[in-house]
């Protein structure tokens, strides 16, 4: 083992036809997609702090594209920045057909891990110094999400979520299973992404009447860990449409069945943005929603507060765009 840990890790795969969540889509679907992300910033925070590692917040992806089943995926995870027992990665999602092998980016996004002990407590990590000057850009970048981030937290934490709406909504409840487990005995933070992803998704399809995808996750925040054999209840609200996008907050809560629990505890909160697509997968303007009761007005705003506060900040871009994403875009 060298002294100096390894600040990245790449992975590389095949997206399978199983990455897909339903018959006819244009590609993989986003809770797949947020759990390869997590999966790679875990292996990258895992590596860096040599323990075990648990993610505390992921924010500001933009779903820019599909990747279709069969191309080649590469998730590349980067350290830029460290807290005394916190590592903000940067995490590039590309993807290509394998036989012309010209990767172009389908999202990116900051991930934040914390390291943990062997009693299941913070613990340091050692310190990442950029050296380079894109790794001092990086680590910029990650410290312009600082405030924004708190922002947006104390924004959500702010809201009321009870029975006095009128407003779409879809709950999914089901048991934690063994193969849900990683290797710190959790659920790992990426399938729970896609649990949030799956009732997003169910909740804009059952509104739109069509195929949905997600295009903007953002202030996914990490409460407490989800453990096997745990009730989950994963409960999708919408919240707001526009011309063409459908806003959706998730809750995700979790706790023993064998306990007499009033409301399980919220284990995870995030906001998400979805589209209607045709056949072809160009977006289709959104089924309009109008929100009917105070609670449900109140949460309309708020995702426009969200708005509002990232365009306030203007946070530095990640990753510099590439000739081939101005090109992508373009199309």
């Amino acid at each position: 083992m060298t002294d100096t840990p390894n600040p990245a890790v790449t992975l590389r795969f095949l997206a399978a036809p199983t990455d897909v969540l339903m018959a006819g889509a244009m590609g993989v679907h986003g809770g797949r997609v947020l759990e390869w992300i997590d999966k790679a910033a875990y292996a990258c925070a895992t590596g860096w702090a040599r323990s075990y590692c648990v993610t505390a917040y992921v924010g500001h992806i933009h779903f820019t594209r599909p990747i279709p089943s069969g191309h080649m995926v590469e998730v590349r995870s980067r350290i830029v920045y460290t807290g005394r027992s916190s590592m903000h990665i940067v995490n590039e999602v590309l993807s290509a057909d394998p036989r012309e092998g010209v990767f172009t980016r389908a999202c990116d996004c900051l991930v934040i891990f914390v390291a943990m002990d062997e009693n299941r407590k913070p613990k340091p990590v050692p310190t990442f110094t950029p050296t380079t000057e894109e790794e001092i850009r990086k680590e910029r970048a990650a410290l312009s999400r600082v405030q924004l981030r708190r922002e947006i937290e104390e924004e959500m934490l702010r809201q009321n979520y009870t029975d006095n709406s009128t407003a779409p909504r879809v709950t999914h409840r089901f048991l934690a299973k063994p193969t849900d487990v990683n290797w710190g005995g959790n659920v790992h933070g990426g399938t729970a992404m896609q649990w949030i992803d799956e009732a997003a998704t169910n909740v804009t399809m059952s509104w739109s009447g069509e195929r949905t995808v997600a295009v903007y996750a953002g202030g996914i925040r990490f409460y407490r860990p989800v453990q096997i054999g745990d009730l989950v209840e994963v409960d999708a609200r919408l919240i707001r449409t526009d011309a063409r996008s459908m806003t959706v907050m998730v809750h995700l809560r979790a706790g023993d069945p064998r306990e007499q629990i009033d409301e399980l505890p919220t284990a995870i909160h995030a906001s998400m943005t979805y589209v209607a697509t045709d056949i072809d997968g160009n977006p289709l303007a959104a089924r309009e929603y109008t929100p009917i009761t105070d609670e449900d007005k109140a949460l309309a705003q708020h995702a426009t507060t969200l708005r509002q506060l990232r365009k306030e900040y203007e946070p530095i871009p990640l990753v510099e765009p590439t000739p081939l994403d101005f090109k992508f875009l373009a199309e």
